[in-house]
């Protein structure tokens, strides 16, 4: 049997993306739509300007990307990013830190970097978010292996509708190196965000409803010129959500678990 739990509607108040070959909402949507080639070259991560210099040159990757997203999100929903509660999301975190520490602790354990090892953790990006703006509102950090994209989804969802708040949602991956690649493929470096809110009666735009569902349905492909460009990457299974954004689709399903989905309706 079939079981569905339908969600309050919410406001999507504001989208930002970014890939190595697809830098920036702007690029992606016009890719996405056919309006434009993808840029042949990668384009270098982008800087996460909101850390002083210091700590701007030691991020590493999954800093960057989360941090550079997180901000232009934030950007076009006009907030200030030190008030919102935020979740980020990652498949993986960071693999090359991680095989970094795995190959240094099977060779020489004492060389260990402290803050390689700051930077090993799940919930760097979102503690640099905090450090960043100033925040003292709560955080998530979350992983759902290839449900991530769709868990994360649907946890910020919530507790927009739980707290009636909004929230700042976060997904980023980035590539694996080393042994650690082998096992978990991920190759250049993805990020999306959202700032999700309450609705607004009053405005009907941009509003986004979550069905969950249990059941075997197929999560909606991606299909676009944009899919290939990010096919390798571990948050590729977000793509088809921001196809639906860009071409004014009013239906995208993605998996949460083996056995259930999210039906996200657009409008």
């Amino acid at each position: 049997m079939r079981m569905k739990s339908e969600l309050p509607a919410i406001r999507i108040e504001g989208i930002a993306f970014w890939a190595s070959r697809l830098p920036g909402w702007e690029v992606a949507r016009s890719v996405i739509c056919g309006d434009m080639p993808a840029p042949e070259n990668a384009a270098p991560r982008p800087a996460p300007v909101l850390l002083a210099p210091t700590e701007r040159r030691r991020a590493p990757d999954t800093v960057a990307i989360a941090l550079a997203v997180a901000s232009q999100a934030c950007e076009s929903a006009a907030r200030n990013p030190g008030e919102l509660a935020s979740v980020f999301a990652s498949t993986h975190g960071d693999l090359a830190i991680s095989d970094y520490l795995c190959a240094t602790l099977a060779t020489t354990p004492t060389l260990v970097s402290p803050i390689k090892f700051h930077h090993s953790v799940h919930n760097a990006a979102a503690g640099y978010w905090t450090i960043g703006t100033g925040s003292e509102a709560p955080y998530t950090a979350l992983s759902a292996y290839q449900y991530t994209f769709g868990v994360g989804l649907l946890e910020a969802v919530t507790q927009v509708i739980c707290d009636h708040r909004p929230v700042l949602y976060v997904a980023f991956d980035i590539e694996a190196k080393g042994a650690l690649a082998t096992m978990a493929t991920s190759r250049g470096l993805l990020g999306a965000a959202l700032v999700l809110a309450p609705a607004d009666d009053s405005n009907s735009n941009h509003r986004m409803t979550l069905n969950l569902e249990s059941g075997d349905a197929p999560p909606t492909p991606a299909r676009s010129p944009a899919a290939h460009l990010v096919s390798d990457n571990a948050l590729a299974p977000c793509l088809p959500f921001f196809e639906a954004l860009a071409l004014n689709e009013s239906r995208v399903r993605l998996q949460v678990s083996e056995q259930a989905s999210l039906l996200v309706s657009l409008g």
